[in-house]
């Protein structure tokens, strides 16, 4: 089968793009003849594709007269139509697979899809087609005032990083694709977990196109360290939406050190709030990877994921147990399907400092529950989250689309 999978960016920028590269190397694996599309990016990865990738677009620190061309890019890339055409016409797909497209690549790849009657699957990363501003959150808290088709809602809040140039955007782009029928072509949404499932049920996605594939990590890549490590490690985005004031609040005065790895939007905030609050034990490592990030997971006691948004299926979860590590996880969105209070990792209220502060405390008095939750992890990852199964379950959408 020749498959082309579509998303943003061609580099490892987020959890999603660690799906979209490790769906793209296990099909090949199987023997699939499989084609990337993206848009070029200085951190790309090289691709024998790349001569088909739209042009790069940014809308953080350009003029404002720029920023409505821009805009407009962001909402409907005719470059993207274009360039897609090219591929398709080149490589002759028998189904398209999207990951994130939205404002980057557009839904004008769907047109061009569309146009040749080349099916489509799209992996719901994040609730973006639901919400504008991906995250159905709102200065810290659930947000559903978007539901039923409310997309204004985005607007009259600026919820999209306070910006009303942003926000605006993100409005029209969802009543748009909305209005336009942009995503009735695709013929199945791949939710990694059963609480997207619901959620977009909910809000009004037809459920027979829903069906519920979750994300998967290669075992075999990561070896595991049972023994508790002398940290407490935290991997991911330092965003408000990913809790790390909470976390930031819940180890104060605590003597054990933190070692928060990643970069945000936040990060220069959050080091001068535990500098000026006196949070010694915190250490900010900025980004890290590959050898350097492995040994951060596999040294420590467990991972902390206080994450304060409508979560999915989050790889830094399934990476933390291949490594053997158990998780303090928000119980929010797809997490509890994951974190298994007392087996495989903690589970505390969103936002709750003093519920985190009290599990930290707990897992840190019992470090052989520590050893004995990490091996129950591993486990779980290994039967529940391996590359076999999702091929198999990936691989029953795909027929179906012909059958």
């Amino acid at each position: 089968m020749k498959i082309l999978l579509a998303d943003n960016y061609y580099y490892l920028r987020s959890g999603s793009e660690r799906v979209f590269f490790n769906e793209m190397e296990m099909l090949r694996d199987y023997g699939h003849k499989v084609a990337p599309f993206s848009r070029h990016f200085v951190e790309n990865e090289p691709s024998e594709y790349s001569r088909f990738f739209a042009s790069p677009i940014e809308y953080e620190n350009i003029p404002v007269v720029k920023k409505i061309f821009t805009g407009i890019e962001l909402i409907y890339s005719y470059e993207c139509r274009s360039k897609f055409s090219e591929l398709l016409n080149s490589f002759k797909p028998d189904v398209i697979h999207a990951h994130n497209i939205y404002g980057r690549l557009t839904t004008s790849i769907i047109d061009a899809a569309k146009k040749r009657r080349i099916p489509v699957v799209m992996t719901l990363h994040d609730c973006k087609i639901i919400c504008p501003s991906y995250l159905m959150l709102l200065n810290g808290e659930i947000c559903q005032r978007c539901k039923g088709k409310k997309f204004y809602h985005c607007l009259l809040t600026r919820c999209h990083k306070g910006s009303l140039g942003a926000s605006l955007v993100y409005t029209v782009e969802s009543y748009l694709n909305y209005f336009l029928k942009r995503y009735n072509w695709i013929k199945y949404f791949i939710c990694p977990s059963e609480a997207f499932l619901r959620k977009h049920t909910e809000a009004g996605i037809p459920e027979e196109k829903l069906v519920h594939i979750p994300n998967f990590i290669k075992i075999e890549d990561f070896e595991p360290n049972f023994s508790p490590g002398n940290y407490i490690l935290f991997a991911g985005r330092v965003s408000k939406e990913k809790g790390v004031m909470t976390l930031l609040e819940a180890v104060k005065g605590l003597d054990v050190p933190v070692r928060i790895v990643g970069n945000g939007p936040m990060k220069a905030e959050y080091e001068t709030y535990a500098r000026e609050g006196k949070i010694d034990n915190v250490i900010f490592e900025g980004y890290k990877s590959d050898e350097s990030l492995k040994m951060l997971f596999r040294n420590a006691g467990f991972v902390v994921f206080p994450s304060q948004c409508y979560e999915n299926l989050p790889m830094t979860i399934l990476e933390a147990f291949a490594y053997g590590k158990p998780v303090i996880a928000s119980a929010i969105g797809g997490i509890p399907e994951m974190v298994i209070e007392q087996e495989t990792g903690l589970l505390f209220d969103p936002g709750n400092c003093q519920e985190l502060r009290e599990k930290i405390e707990y897992l840190l008095s019992n470090s052989t529950m520590i050893s004995q939750m990490g091996k129950m992890a591993r486990k779980k990852v290994a039967e529940e989250f391996n590359a076999q199964l999702h091929y198999q379950k990936l691989m029953k959408v795909y027929e179906r689309i012909y059958s």
